[in-house]
């Protein structure tokens, strides 16, 4: 009798360990994508290899919108990177603040990881 009463302590002392680690794990997998890390270092270094902060900034208006007002229009989507990635790597037209429409610049880089490693930078703003 004692073994069973010393298991049933055993196994409910780990039931709260155990559900935590599970909520621990769906709040993990819960997050954004964008919410995963990154380099930013990296991706500020190809930002800047691209010309990218010609045309935007993180928080300040420019010819392009702020990385900041990026990060809120795709906020919640599920699409979000894919989207980013169609943009900054076909060239589709951008509008501008007077109302001219321009190619945006192709993102140039040399490994998949790069661009990826941008555009979750470029969401998590």
């Amino acid at each position: 009798m004692k073994i069973q009463n010393s298991r049933r302590r055993t196994a409910i002392s780990l039931v709260p360990v155990g559900l935590g680690t599970l909520i621990a794990l769906a709040t993990l997998l819960a997050l954004p994508r964008a919410a995963y890390a990154f380099d930013d270092v990296a991706a500020e270094a190809t930002a800047r290899q691209n010309n990218c902060f010609k045309c935007h900034a993180i928080e300040k208006k420019k010819d392009g919108p702020p990385y900041k007002e990026v990060a809120a229009k795709y906020k919640g989507k599920a699409d979000a990177e894919a989207r980013l990635t169609t943009h900054l790597t076909t060239g589709e037209k951008a509008k501008f603040p007077d109302g001219h429409e321009e190619e945006h610049k192709i993102v140039k880089v040399k490994d998949p990881a790069e661009l990826k490693n941008l555009i979750g930078w470029i969401l998590s703003r």
